[in-house]
């Protein structure tokens, strides 16, 4: 019994596609996907900040600032702690209902700061748009977020 397990082992051991190579392959498959998947996120929160803001996701975007953050929001102007300016945001969007947003440009500075300027089109008229973020580690940081009346 023991010579025939330790046969079959051996043959399928030494077929071309086996049990190590498919786990060879799997393995290999795993990481790439890590590397890949890792990468999606950090790309993707950019885009996150601009799909929160069109659909009035105001949790999402304050999820995105910084401990303190410079707001311009039509009756709102000046320096907030996230939660104030989380409320503030919040106090917007259920007034002013929004239907879409495009980012009409962008830009990047050296030390790898970004803004995006925008069209907010809301129930009420359509808003200028603009907020600045930076990379902290590995996180996307809203430092300036302004919508104006246009």
């Amino acid at each position: 019994m023991a010579k025939l397990i330790l046969n079959n082992w051996r043959y399928f051991c030494n077929r071309p596609y086996t049990f190590k190579t498919n786990m060879k392959t799997q393995i290999l498959g795993f990481f790439i996907s890590l590397v890949f998947s890792v990468n999606a996120v950090f790309a993707a929160s950019e885009q996150d900040i601009n799909n929160a803001i069109r659909s009035g996701n105001y949790k999402m975007v304050a999820s995105f600032f910084n401990e303190s953050v410079e707001l311009n929001i039509p009756g709102n102007e000046g320096l907030y702690s996230k939660a104030q300016a989380e409320l503030i945001l919040k106090d917007f969007f259920s007034k002013n209902l929004p239907k879409n947003f495009t980012s009409k440009h962008g830009g990047e500075s050296k030390e790898g700061a970004k803004f995006t300027i925008g069209t907010l089109e809301t129930s009420t008229g359509s808003f200028r748009t603009y907020f600045f973020i930076k990379k902290e580690g590995a996180n996307l940081i809203i430092k300036e977020l302004r919508i104006e009346k246009e």
